[in-house]
């Protein structure tokens, strides 16, 4: 089995995602990590993971209620 060809970042993209879409400086761009810019890019696209599960939601109620019960 071969190990898959890496794939060469797609600069133009990021770069018209940045400057275009983010409407950043190209010095704020280039200031940039690239896990910032996959930050921001998930941000706007909505590609922020798998929702949380029921588990998960329900922990983060309890540890952050709305409001008192009585």
């Amino acid at each position: 089995m071969s190990s898959p060809r890496a794939q060469p970042f797609p600069w133009e993209e990021a770069i018209g995602f940045g400057l275009g879409v983010l409407r950043l400086s190209p010095a704020a761009f280039w200031a940039m990590t690239p896990r910032e810019l996959a930050y921001a890019i998930a941000a706007v696209t909505g590609r922020n993971g798998a929702p949380l599960d029921r588990a998960s939601f329900d922990a983060l109620m309890r540890r952050f209620p709305d409001g008192r019960k009585q």
